[in-house]
């Protein structure tokens, strides 16, 4: 599928807007409420728009919640899709709270090598106050399970924010010398209602100075094809990979290989963007194939060229909140 320039090949799903976490940058300040299960795509929906999707040219699907793993049954869903012959790279994004020595060896069983996991500190009273929950220990011994048995790349995402945990940021590198995780710096995103102050932000260039000034140069990391956004780097002699996602200070837009489908049914062709389009009522009220993918291909024409998200006075700053998008 093609959007202006783009070739997109990426398709991230959100099976669930509900988390087991309540971090401050993700779920908003003010009360708010999950969507009705009714309201919710069922596994047979989001698999038909997935066979659709892959015979206009996904490869690569994503995983995402809220927390995938709060929803029941994910398993079933996730064997089914597996079985997509077409689709190459299937990879999934969780905080890891919810996950046993026996789900992640059921994970790999069904050929599912890539997990991100969502971790801030290495601290867990910070952890608890930064998600609302005291998971640390089950975080971590997931993390470390993952290696165990096999799951490669573990990357790691961390969101990092002034005066919460920007002292961390050269302890939180500092796993890539031993391990050969891959550790990713992402800017905060300001989105919907957050409880996150905009003077709490740290771009990139701060960050990556602070790790230089410890472990000296970072050394440019060749990109993949199923590389994301990540801009990737080294430290010498290191066994992992420092990664910097940068929506804030450098915008990868003209990159963007990827669609959303949101656990309402709607696809969203970028997540900075409030647009979305309803896919998941016509489908209910018997679209055909043919329709559907007519519906997949107008939703890709509204893909922007670039994000608002640093223009303060932008319509298109979003007014979700990425719990409900799934990020």
């Amino acid at each position: 599928m093609i959007a202006g320039n783009r070739t997109i090949n990426y398709l991230r799903i959100s099976v669930t807007d509900r988390c087991n976490f309540r971090c401050r940058y993700c779920i908003p300040s003010s009360p708010f409420s999950v969507i009705e299960h009714k309201k919710i795509a069922r596994y047979e929906e989001l698999l038909r728009i997935t066979k659709l999707a892959c015979e206009l040219g996904i490869t690569k699907v994503r995983i995402t919640g809220g927390e995938p793993f709060v929803r029941k049954d994910i398993f079933s869903f996730l064997e089914k899709l597996c079985a997509i012959e077409s689709l190459k790279d299937i990879s999934i994004t969780t905080n890891g709270s919810l996950l046993t020595r026996k789900k992640i060896e059921k994970l790999a069983f069904l050929g599912i090598k890539r997990l991100n996991f969502s971790l801030d500190t290495l601290d867990p009273v910070k952890f608890a106050q930064i998600t609302g929950r005291d998971r640390f220990k089950q975080v971590w011994e997931s993390i470390f399970t993952s290696h165990e048995l096999g799951i490669s790349p573990v990357k790691i995402n961390a969101v990092t924010l002034r005066g919460i945990n920007d002292d961390e940021i050269e302890d939180i590198t500092a796993l890539t010398l031993k391990f050969p995780f891959h550790i990713r710096f992402i800017e905060y995103m300001p989105m919907g209602d957050s409880a996150v102050e905009k003077q709490q932000q740290i771009l990139t260039s701060e960050i990556k100075k602070k790790i230089e000034s410890r472990f000296g140069e970072l050394v440019p990391v060749k990109r993949t094809a199923n590389d994301g956004p990540a801009k990737k780097f080294q430290i010498s002699g290191a066994k992992g990979i420092v990664g910097f996602i940068t929506p804030i200070s450098s915008h990868f837009c003209s990159e963007c290989n990827r669609l959303r489908l949101t656990s309402r049914g709607t696809l969203r062709p970028c997540l900075l963007n409030n647009y979305e389009k309803d896919i998941l009522n016509p489908l209910r009220n018997g679209a055909s194939d043919d329709e559907l993918k007519k519906i997949i291909l107008s939703a890709l024409t509204k893909k922007p060229a670039f994000h608002g998200l640093t223009d303060q006075s932008s319509k298109n700053i979003p007014i979700s909140h990425m719990t409900s998008i799934g990020g």
